[in-house]
């Protein structure tokens, strides 16, 4: 008599696959583990999931990559989170931001340790223990000194030219790494189809600009837009009338109508006769 095994379902695990840098998950040099954290996205107003380094001196932006029914194999056990994490370092004065704008309204200076406070991301006071936020503060906030304690208050004007410092190096790095931006590029693919020479300026600063507006307030960012010189563009919809009064399209039409046709050969070309080479 033959009996069946009983296969026990793998229980939920906590890993992760991660790509990181090494100073990312570097223990040593501080002693303590680096920690996952909940934190306010200074673009979306909501919850967001960072990375605090060992000693907690680098804030690290965690994006996730995922996919339908995607697992991994960790050992001899199964993930069933088959997220793939991408770990970057990032800039925690975007994140601290928000919160000197909130008290700049007061016109006050205030110590910072008051203005960085969060009751529904109590984590939050940590990004002071990151270096990079006392260094670079001065760049977004006047300072001023009292008794040995220090006092900070927003100043827009500072802002925008850290801001635009960012979008300028962002600049830079498009060029060098000879990414393809502007209307030229398909979205998708990332494939130019227009010549490099039709690539001007405005597109370098206008994908640049979108780029750093992912982490800047929608508000700030229409500000940058103006402090860059940069007009807000308007759909051609709204502006060109159509020439001919629409027709009704069946479904298919609507679907057809939406492919991007270029480079593609109508389908009368393939029935029509072909032309025989002259013979020489």
């Amino acid at each position: 008599m033959t009996t069946k095994k009983k296969h026990t379902p793998n229980a939920q695990n906590d890993s992760w696959v991660v790509v990181a840098a090494e100073s990312a998950i570097d223990t040593q040099k501080h002693g303590s583990d680096p920690a996952f954290v909940r934190l306010r996205n200074p673009s979306t107003d909501t919850a967001s999931l960072y990375l605090l380094s060992s000693g907690e001196v680098q804030l690290y932006e965690v994006k996730a990559f995922k996919e339908d029914f995607h697992s991994w194999f960790i050992g001899q056990t199964v993930q069933r989170d088959g997220r793939l994490l991408y770990i970057t370092p990032m800039d925690p004065l975007y994140l601290i931001l928000p919160y000197l704008m909130k008290t700049g309204k007061e016109g006050k200076f205030q110590p910072l340790d008051q203005v960085v406070m969060d009751e529904e991301f109590p984590a939050f006071s940590r990004l002071l223990s990151c270096t990079r936020s006392l260094d670079s503060l001065h760049q977004v906030a006047e300072e001023k000194e009292v008794g040995g304690l220090k006092f900070h208050r927003y100043n827009q004007e500072r802002t925008m030219e850290w801001l635009n410092k960012k979008v300028q190096r962002t600049v830079k790095a498009l060029r060098k790494s000879n990414i393809s931006v502007g209307e030229g590029v398909k979205s998708t693919t990332y494939v130019r189809v227009k010549s490099e020479s039709d690539t001007h300026e405005e597109d370098y600063l206008r994908y640049a600009h979108g780029l750093i507006s992912e982490y800047i307030s929608e508000d700030l960012s229409k500000a940058l837009l103006k402090h860059l010189q940069l007009p807000e563009l308007t759909s051609p919809k709204e502006i060109e009338p159509p020439s001919k009064p629409p027709k009704k399209m069946t479904s298919a039409q609507k679907t057809l109508a939406k492919v991007d046709k270029t480079g593609m050969k109508t389908m009368s070309s393939f029935f029509s006769p072909k032309v025989k080479a002259e013979n020489k």
